[in-house]
């Protein structure tokens, strides 16, 4: 039986991996003004991921000699301020087929911060929603998203999805493959756990979380940024799919670590250890 894959792809956008984060004024939240952004490392995973999948089933140089579903639609997906058009188009260039924008300002209600009830930056559950209602709505059989994003590390909204939907789901992927028998598409993940690792098997419909060691994400090629402008880029509300963005949670203080402290030097082993004595580490 064969079955087209039409995979969602969740982006998000966030502070540089390679910036300094600095804690605002109020200590509530991480400064965003005037500091660069980009998609998050995992979601770039995600996308390398879908991508591979459809040459792998398409006739050419990087078609796998392994069995492969036929990828139908590659839809990437962000929810958040108008700015994230920009990693949709990244994510289009690297070669999604289309997009989604479901715009939300970030400093309504009570902000980045924000207090419980109020609308601001979706939490994991409410980002989680709003994918439910987008795989029923686009009729997606697949979504493949970051483990975590690297501003708030929750390494939650992946899980909550399947639930919600009820699916198969496979976290921290580090290989995705895919087998077929008499019933259909089985999709083999292979996953870091502690001490080694862990093969699951599940059918489709399922839920994936990429971790780092999954693959290498492409670079976007100017042509293929040229062509992304072209691609079909929606603009959608939370109201649109029926979602309530308020939050439940309130962020109290954010605080940066504690500046590390000098080290010393010691003549010998003897001195060492007489100076870890002296800090009572042994």
């Amino acid at each position: 039986m064969s079955v087209a894959l039409k995979i969602l792809v969740p982006v998000k956008r966030v502070i540089d991996y390679a910036i300094k984060p600095r804690v605002n004024a109020t200590r509530t939240a991480i400064e965003t003004s005037n500091v660069k952004h980009s998609m998050n490392p995992f979601d770039e995973l995600s996308i390398e991921a879908a991508v591979r999948m459809r040459e792998a089933s398409t006739p050419g140089p990087k078609k796998s000699s392994s069995p492969s579903p036929t990828v139908a639609d590659i839809l990437a997906l962000s929810a958040g301020p108008a700015k994230c058009i920009d990693v949709l188009r990244t994510a289009m260039a690297m070669g999604a087929d289309r997009a989604i924008h479901v715009e939300i300002d970030p400093k309504a209600g009570g902000g980045e911060g924000g207090a419980e009830g109020e609308q601001g930056e979706l939490e994991p559950l409410g980002v989680a929603k709003l994918l439910a209602k987008v795989v029923e709505s686009e009729e997606r059989n697949m979504v493949i998203l970051g483990k975590q994003s690297i501003d708030d590390d929750s390494n939650q909204t992946g899980q909550m999805l399947a639930g919600l939907l009820g699916w198969g789901q496979a976290t921290q992927a580090q290989a995705i493959a895919f087998e077929e028998d008499g019933e259909g598409w089985k999709v083999k993940v292979t996953k870091e756990v502690d001490g080694g690792v862990e093969t699951v098997r599940s059918p489709l419909p399922m839920v994936v979380t990429t971790d780092l060691r999954l693959n290498e994400p492409r670079y976007a090629s100017l042509p293929n940024i040229m062509k992304a402008k072209k691609k079909k880029l929606e603009k959608k509300t939370l109201a649109d799919y029926g979602v309530d963005g308020s939050r439940r949670l309130r962020v109290v203080k954010v605080e940066e670590p504690p500046p590390r402290k000098g080290g010393g030097k010691v003549e010998n082993v003897d001195g060492m250890i007489a100076r870890l004595k002296e800090l009572g580490a042994i």
